[in-house]
């Protein structure tokens, strides 16, 4: 989204992005990937798109680790979508700021810092 819609982000995201560091992790990888090949987003080749991504905005790959699957255990459920509760587990674990527009993930503060 950050790529081919950026105006889709705020102003502060955007700053929080560029004062890095910044994370992209590979569950946001996989989900594009998945959404890319039924046919719900087009980011062109899905392959590529985790490293152009990462190459454009300057971003480090976050992987997903067993300390983020064991930082599910704990989350309310709040929100059901498996890629968006593995997003808010890694940024839980490594103490990260999440970036979303999703409505339903800042349920989670004040366990996890978010930037709409």
């Amino acid at each position: 989204m950050a790529t081919s819609e950026p105006e889709r982000l705020s102003a502060e995201a955007k700053a929080a992005i560029l004062a890095g560091p910044a994370y992209l992790s590979v569950v946001s990888y996989w989900e594009v990937m998945i959404k890319s090949m039924k046919g719900l987003l087009d980011v062109g080749d899905p392959r590529i798109w985790f490293d152009e991504t990462i190459q454009t905005l300057g971003l480090r790959p976050l992987l997903h680790r067993p300390e983020h699957i064991d930082a599910l255990f704990p989350l309310r459920p709040l929100h059901f979508d498996p890629f968006d509760r593995a997003l808010i587990a890694q940024a839980i674990a490594e103490d990260l700021t999440l970036v979303t527009t999703d409505s339903i993930i800042p349920g989670y503060a004040p366990a996890l810092r978010i930037i709409r």
